[in-house]
């Protein structure tokens, strides 16, 4: 049985920044160069505020 969560490499809609984050991220998660806000905790599967470019695989 595999987990259901992943490394996503997304990359911010305002300054086009890539950046891999969690999807079951436990804190807000910000660009690295801006600062926008790209995830939020839900408990469970973060809300993902950006576009997810990849599925991070082993």
């Amino acid at each position: 049985m595999e987990p259901e969560s992943k490394f996503l490499k997304v990359k911010c809609v305002k300054c086009r920044n890539e950046q891999i984050l969690f999807s079951h991220a436990a804190t807000v998660v910000k660009c690295l160069v801006c600062g926008k806000v790209l995830a939020e905790p839900r408990g469970g599967m973060a809300d993902i505020k950006t576009k997810a470019m990849q599925v991070l695989d082993k």
